[in-house]
């Protein structure tokens, strides 16, 4: 695992377009180490039989996270996706997120139980909500290379965002709801990040809040959570153990220097 200090203060800017470019071959590679992690991912710790749900990225539906709800479920948890199709942001949980709570309430009330939520990218901003208006629903948090602390301009799929979800980024509700979701949560948080993301500022995948564990990874943003080491490291958080990743430390300067990742 890797602790870091707070980001700083200077204004995160997008990846840099080498970076950006990188993202296809990278999840390519991804995909294709799976064949040699049996290893590493059958050694993680048994499920306490919890229940989890599984939240997708923006325009990704329950089917790009098949291979870690199948490792969870193999582990021992309660896994399942959200079930609400595509992530269209609030064109599919409404302008207030009521479709969101509502599924998520019911599935709680279905399992009798307070649920642990993963969330993908935009799909951890999401679990993040949730956390924060209905913590009697939630037992814990982690997002997965979710831009939740800083502002979508630090990324380079803003403009996606916009055409996809209707919403702009410098709508006041946007940025309201941006400040809630950046704030510390009232359940514990992991955030598992990488310097090296192309599409979003990796420091701002990351909380300045010592109630939420940053873990660092050497991931590309496209297929993170198909990584090995990610769905190790998310095996072990929910184990109650410290993950264990290969990812050199990232240097967090106390003066504005370079803040592109992989910089």
């Amino acid at each position: 695992m890797a602790v870091k200090s707070p980001v700083p203060d200077s204004a995160p800017q997008a990846p840099p377009a080498l970076a950006l470019l990188s993202e296809w071959p990278r999840a390519a590679w991804t995909v294709g180490s799976l064949a040699f992690s049996g290893s590493l991912l059958n050694a993680a710790p048994v499920g306490d039989g919890r229940p989890v749900v599984v939240l997708p990225g923006l325009f990704n539906s329950d089917r790009s996270n098949f291979v870690l709800l199948r490792y969870l479920r193999r582990l021992g948890y309660r896994a399942e996706g959200w079930g609400l199709g595509r992530n269209l942001g609030r064109r599919v949980v409404g302008d207030d997120c009521a479709v969101l709570f509502d599924r998520m309430e019911e599935t709680a009330g279905r399992q009798k139980d307070r649920l642990t939520l993963i969330g993908v990218s935009l799909g951890g901003i999401m679990a993040r909500l949730v956390a924060q208006r209905r913590p009697d629903l939630v037992r814990e948090v982690i997002t997965v290379s979710s831009p939740f602390a800083g502002s979508p301009s630090a990324t380079n799929v803003w403009r996606a965002f916009e055409w996809i979800t209707g919403d702009k980024i410098s709508d006041p509700a946007v940025l309201a709801m941006q400040e809630e979701v950046a704030a510390p949560l009232p359940v514990p948080a992991t955030a598992i990040w990488s310097a090296s993301d192309g599409l979003v500022n990796g420091m701002i995948c990351r909380a300045d809040d010592p109630g939420c564990r940053n873990v660092e990874v050497r991931s590309s943003h496209l297929g993170v959570q198909l990584k090995p080491e990610v769905l190790r490291a998310i095996a072990d958080v929910l184990g109650g153990v410290e993950p264990q990743v290969d990812a050199a430390p990232t240097a967090m300067p106390d003066q504005p220097g370079p803040d592109q990742p992989g910089s």
